[in-house]
């Protein structure tokens, strides 16, 4: 490797992270767990994050201090993993070595959005194989609104800053491959039409989730029936359409109430709840919480980010 990581650390120092996370990025959300792993852990998960790439994002390395895990959610992209190109899109995951020559492009008309996740240990090469995704591959998961939310989760619970973040954090990491693992063998072919529809539904909600409110408005959107929309999410996705925008728009109002507060009736306007109580509802039957909840937590300031 060119350089150490005793090499990057004494440059980046505590805050300055500028040798691991790209500058092209915005609204990224990161948390550090353990910059220095312990050489003989067999699988350590050092750093990760969620960020929405720029138009003009790049990113060009031969050599990197960790393994790393990448997985879009919103968007469109390529990755060239040493010799091999791979396109990028909703539900892509792939990951690389830190020897691996690694270079990833988003497409400037529809930026991605991507969680990001480090690594380091011997026993990583072995654990990726068995969940389907070896160093240096790239594959299509088909139902991945489960995975979406264990990498939601593992940002925010790797954001506070209590003792045990660490553990949970880990835990959450092996949950994230066991649901890769069982994922990944689901896959559909590239070329299949019906998945490539559904691509294209799910990219419309996670886009404008905050517009839409129903089944007919997400057909609509994507010129479709109404019917094939709600058949194409349960094949590939698992769930519902109106599940999977409700959980989008739940997410979308718990990390605006976390990170900038504010009124739950505004917050239920800005993800279209005309009526706050119905929001509240809806909340806390995704979350397992009211959203005043999130504000008495941000007020309290134990979190992180």
């Amino acid at each position: 490797m060119g350089r150490t990581l005793a090499g990057i650390m004494d440059k980046i120092g505590p805050p300055d992270t500028s040798g691991l996370l790209s500058h092209q990025v915005s609204g990224a959300r990161y948390f550090f767990l353990n910059l220095a792993p312990h050489p003989k852990e067999r699988l350590a998960l050092v750093m990760g994050g969620r960020e929405h790439c720029n138009p003009d994002y790049v990113v060009a390395r031969r050599t990197f201090p960790f393994h790393v895990l990448e997985y879009v959610v919103a968007g469109a992209g390529s990755v060239r993993l040493d010799r091999h190109r791979h396109e990028l899109g909703p539900g892509t995951v792939f990951a690389y070595a830190p020897t691996t020559d690694c270079e990833i492009h988003t497409d400037p008309r529809n930026p991605m959005v991507k969680y990001f996740l480090s690594f380091s240990g011997a026993g990583v090469p072995l654990r990726l194989r068995r969940c389907g995704v070896p160093l240096g591959s790239a594959r299509q998961l088909a139902a991945h609104a489960e995975v979406t939310s264990v990498l939601e989760d593992l940002v925010r619970e790797g954001q506070r800053s209590g003792a045990l973040a660490p553990r949970i954090c880990a835990a959450l990491f092996e949950l994230l491959l066991l649901k890769i693992e069982d994922t990944s063998t689901l896959a559909p072919q590239a070329s299949e039409p019906a998945r490539e529809a559904f691509l294209r539904c799910k990219a419309l909600i996670d886009a404008g989730a905050e517009q839409l409110s129903t089944l007919e408005e997400i057909a609509a959107a994507a010129g479709v029936e109404a019917s094939s929309v709600c058949r194409w999410f349960r094949r590939y996705q698992g769930t519902s359409p109106y599940q999977y925008l409700l959980r989008r728009k739940m997410n979308l109002a718990a990390e605006y109430l976390v990170e900038h507060g504010g009124l739950v009736k505004e917050v239920a306007a800005r993800v279209g709840f005309a009526d706050p109580f119905h929001f509240s509802r809806a909340f806390k039957s995704v979350h397992g919480v009211a959203p005043r909840a999130l504000l008495q937590y941000r007020a309290g300031g134990s979190g992180g980010g």
